[in-house]
């Protein structure tokens, strides 16, 4: 009978956190465990072979040098809820039952991937997200300011090519856990650097150098894609590279970017269609991207507890996370001024855990909207993002679309 080992043992051995081993079986990487009698996962030496060969991957990895791409694209980067790979699905929706749309609000943006959808298919664009970090990177994609293409890319070059050993904000607080210390100190000194450059820059070009070192950071964080925790081990160990856009040639034309409490805003605007991702569960956004946030504002305050989150946080907080979030919805809705409304939900009701659970339902949605106008209501299959804790069977990702009367 082969040796087993218990998930502390397992854990002991190859000094690994819990996290990073359920993250390598949700990616196929580690073969799923057997259970024993009393509901605990047994590990076999095939489990160790497929463990000791990832390791040793990584580390043949990080003495080869890698082919470097030059360029980043709008969907580079790891978002809870981002709707990527529901693309096609959302702007099939649109097509077949909505007419003459030329505007699209997406007043909850996120990365800004359906925004970017949207533009690419000729539409104007209306994007707004409460995070000032999501603002800086959509004025990189969808500006018309003009903007010295070469300058950013020698700026960004120089900073890639630089050697930081001096101490700063970032490495204090930030160092050795969600980054190396190497990343750290290159990240508050490049922080600083754009900030001291911001005289010989426009606010779109000072905007692309930030969203440039956010969509880097990304690629190196020492997390499983937020930042509400860091890896107990250190394995991120990559160094920080920064590259330049996609955006040569692309022409924005009229498209508008905001700042806003969804909320208000849309009290203020008009468009043919509002494109509406609500956080509806608990995980407060400010809170997964407190780092990213505290980078793109750059006030270097204070953090508190394990997670190192910034003490002021109160103005990135969403009604939508807490139990405010049917009377939030209800209000938005009451207040669109447009033809058409789709809103994308999932269907997670009280299958996820504590903090993924909706706190507004399927049901509270369609009574809402169906207050404005006709709704219809559109599934597809989509494996949801638990953070490896639970396993969501049946999971839906679904869109209401509502043709607003009058």
């Amino acid at each position: 009978m082969s040796t087993q080992l218990r998930t502390k043992e397992l854990l002991e051995q190859f000094k690994l956190s819990r996290q990073t081993l359920y993250n390598w079986i949700r990616e196929g990487n580690v073969s799923p465990p057997e259970k024993d009698w009393r509901g605990w996962r047994m590990w076999t030496e095939e489990h160790v072979k497929e463990i000791s060969n990832i390791i040793k991957g990584k580390e043949v990895n990080l003495s080869i040098p890698a082919i470097k791409n030059t360029k980043f694209n709008i969907n580079n980067r790891r978002y809870l809820g981002s709707k990527y790979k529901l693309l096609n699905f959302i702007s099939k929706v649109v097509e077949e039952n909505c007419e003459n749309v030329h505007t699209v609000a997406d007043i909850f943006g996120g990365t800004g991937v359906v925004a970017d959808r949207f533009k690419a298919e000729g539409k104007k664009i209306i994007v707004n997200d409460i995070l000032y970090s999501n603002y800086l990177s959509y004025w990189t994609w969808f500006s018309s300011e003009e903007v010295d293409y070469k300058k950013l890319e020698n700026i960004i070059k120089d900073f890639n090519n630089v050697v930081v050993t001096k101490e700063n904000y970032v490495s204090k607080h930030f160092g050795g856990t969600y980054f190396t210390e190497d990343n750290a100190r290159k990240i508050g000194y490049i922080r600083e650097c754009i900030e001291q450059l911001s005289d010989s820059l426009t606010f779109r070009e000072k905007a692309i150098l930030i969203t440039s070192l956010l969509y880097a950071m990304d690629k190196v964080a020492n997390t499983v894609g937020h930042y509400d925790a860091y890896r107990r081990k250190l394995d991120s160990l990559g160094k920080l590279n920064l590259l330049v856009p996609e955006i040569d040639g692309i022409k924005n034309q009229e498209n508008k970017i905001y700042q806003k409490d969804a909320n208000i805003l849309v009290r203020e605007i008009s468009a043919d269609l509002f494109y509406i991702d609500t956080p509806y569960n608990s995980r407060q956004y400010g809170d997964a991207y407190h780092l990213l946030e505290n980078i793109a504002e750059w006030k270097e305050q204070e953090v508190v507890g394990v997670a190192k989150k910034m003490v002021d946080r109160a103005h990135i907080k969403s009604d939508y996370c807490t139990q405010k979030a049917p009377k939030a919805f209800e209000d938005l809705v009451s207040n669109i001024h447009g033809k058409y409304i789709l809103v994308s939900y999932n269907n997670m009701a009280e299958k996820g855990v504590g903090r993924s659970n909706a706190k507004i339902s399927s049901e509270e949605i369609v009574e809402i909207l169906q207050k404005r106008g006709e709704v219809q209501v559109f599934e597809t299959d989509f494996k949801v993002y638990t953070t490896g804790k639970t396993n969501i069977e049946g999971h839906k990702e679904l869109l209401y679309l509502c043709k607003i009367d009058g």
